[in-house]
């Protein structure tokens, strides 16, 4: 199972960032901890929204449409709201802590 995530930083909620996985927990757990060179100025980060898909390729192709103008469009119409404060989602947190 992979799946498509979109993160907002806590510290600055004016940034998102999508990405697939095939591990979640383990992946937030890296934005968090500063492993991604993409993300790791904005730690912490929380997940607003994701979504399983049966295989990579699926997955892959779905984050790059989010990724695009009208897919960006989509996200913040149907899946995230703009002013959202979402929760830690302690389920998802790494086993770490």
């Amino acid at each position: 199972m992979w799946y498509v995530y979109i993160l907002r930083s806590v510290d600055f909620p004016d940034q998102e960032y999508t990405g697939s996985t095939a591990d979640l927990k383990q992946r937030l757990a890296a934005h968090n901890a500063g492993k991604s060179t993409h993300t790791a100025k904005f730690v912490p980060w929380n997940l607003l929204w994701y979504c399983a898909f049966p295989d990579k390729h699926k997955a892959l192709e779905f984050e790059t449409y989010l990724k695009s103008h009208t897919g960006r469009a989509f996200a913040s119409k149907r899946l995230v709201q703009p002013n959202l404060v979402p929760s830690r989602l302690d389920n998802l947190k790494a086993d770490s802590e």
